[in-house]
């Protein structure tokens, strides 16, 4: 089992979440609001490779040209599975990982985008945050009980008016901005 140790107080997480998107730039914001455009899009049932571009997008701009390896068929059926409410967090990401260009990092980002309150972005800034550098589906599964376990405490508010405007995406955002803080 995954030990997570917060490095961050928790009076710090509320600040560190406004901040992150004080300091994104302009570029930064729009891919992450087109990404959350996009999640809504697929929620809504619009399993497209426009959709999915736009989130990978958001996360890593030089994966975006792998996606194309993959049929609109594979993609539509991922996207189903990935963003069914019934899905479990390991098949979900499984099911993502199945294609061209996606591994768990990003898979973790396509699924926040998708469900902003049931899943959160793993990405090495987070896992920083939280005192832990590794990363599997295992890891994530564990990584977003956690997480879920912080947001369901009221720490973190949801940032209305910003993409994926729930407590569990404004945690992202503060475990993200504390690394960048203390890293340099």
């Amino acid at each position: 089992m995954a030990h997570f140790a917060l490095q961050p107080t928790e009076s710090e997480l509320q600040h560190l979440a406004d901040e992150y998107w004080q300091e994104a730039g302009n570029r930064e914001q729009e891919l992450e609001q087109a990404a959350f455009e996009a999640g809504a899009a697929i929620r809504g049932g619009d399993y497209s490779l426009p959709n999915l571009e736009a989130i990978v997008r958001w996360k890593s701009e030089r994966v975006v040209h792998y996606l194309i390896g993959n049929s609109q068929a594979k993609i539509r059926q991922v996207l189903a599975i990935a963003a069914s409410p019934d899905t479990p967090v390991k098949q979900a990401v499984e099911a993502l990982i199945s294609l061209r260009g996606i591994d768990v990092p990003i898979a973790t980002a396509i699924l926040s985008a998708i469900s902003p309150e049931r899943y959160n972005v793993l990405d090495f800034r987070a896992l920083e945050a939280l005192g832990n550098p590794r990363h599997n589906i295992e890891f994530y599964a564990e990584y977003v009980e956690f997480c879920r376990r912080i947001a369901e405490r009221g720490i973190v508010k949801p940032q209305d008016g910003l993409p994926g405007p729930t407590a569990l995406h404004a945690l992202d955002r503060a475990l993200w901005e504390w690394s960048r803080k203390h890293t340099g």
